[in-house]
């Protein structure tokens, strides 16, 4: 019987078929992946800040500001209200995807984190959210500007480490409750998001193998390119230039300043 833990691929080569080809395996495999990969990434490319804005305000977000399509910018912009809704539309993007992978791969839960599927060889779910978040960085439909990707990054680790994502969160709230700097924050967090999923891993796991090494591999990848997109607030902040936590402000003209 089908269900969500071992998902589409173990029942279609297990249960439906008794078993498949080789060749079938792979195709199917492939396949699936192939899916993951799209949904997450055309998914991801759908950009909540620039559609409330334009839908809400009959403006493009990326004319404010720091020009950054995301959270931050929409809360100093337009205020508490706006981020809410861009909010919501980056986090349910990006569980959607995830779903949609672990629909094909399973989720594949095991000691308080989804290893992307019991059977499947790939982990689908952390391939659907990491080209969700690499959608929201280069979204199809806005000419590959978008945010930077923290939201996505945010709801990857909740539906799929969640003991991983209240660790953070913590550290996140606190980073920024002390400093003021939400850009601080979500790079502090992206740096240890891989460090923290890795150590749960060798505690879950009593041997290493290929698909808990693609899981560490896409973490890693995650917080290269949150950080890469977060270097100009760092060179501000060593500046003592970044602009620290603000609301509902109009007046900004391209500081470049905020994280999402």
């Amino acid at each position: 019987m089908f269900n969500l833990n071992e998902g589409l691929w173990y029942y279609i080569v297990n249960v439906a078929n008794d078993g498949l080809p080789k060749e079938k395996y792979i195709l199917l495999t492939l396949g699936f992946a192939l899916i993951s990969i799209a949904a997450g990434y055309l998914l991801g490319s759908i950009n909540s800040a620039i559609l409330v804005s334009r839908l809400k305000y009959g403006e493009d977000i990326r004319k404010f500001g720091s020009g950054n399509a995301g959270m931050t910018n929409m809360l100093r912009t337009y205020g508490k209200g706006a981020a809410a809704l861009t909010a919501l539309g980056d986090v349910m993007k990006t569980v959607i995807a995830i779903f949609i992978g672990c629909l094909l791969g399973g989720f594949g839960y095991m000691g308080g984190i989804s290893v992307g599927g019991l059977y499947c060889e790939l982990p689908l779910g952390y391939i659907a959210g990491f080209f969700s978040i690499v959608g929201h960085i280069l979204p199809l439909y806005y000419g590959f500007k978008g945010g930077k990707g923290v939201l996505c990054t945010a709801a990857m680790a909740l539906v799929l480490t969640p003991v991983e994502f209240a660790v953070l969160f913590v550290v996140f709230v606190l980073i920024v409750y002390f400093s003021r700097y939400i850009s601080l924050g979500s790079v502090s967090v992206a740096f240890l998001y891989p460090m923290v999923v890795s150590f749960h891993i060798r505690l879950a796991f009593s041997g290493a193998n290929a698909q808990n090494g693609i899981m560490a591999l896409i973490t890693i990848v995650i917080a290269i390119i949150v950080i890469y997109c977060h270097r100009g607030n760092l060179k501000r902040i060593s500046e003592g230039t970044e602009r620290k936590l603000s609301i509902g402000s109009r007046k900004g003209n391209g500081d470049g300043t905020d994280s999402k």
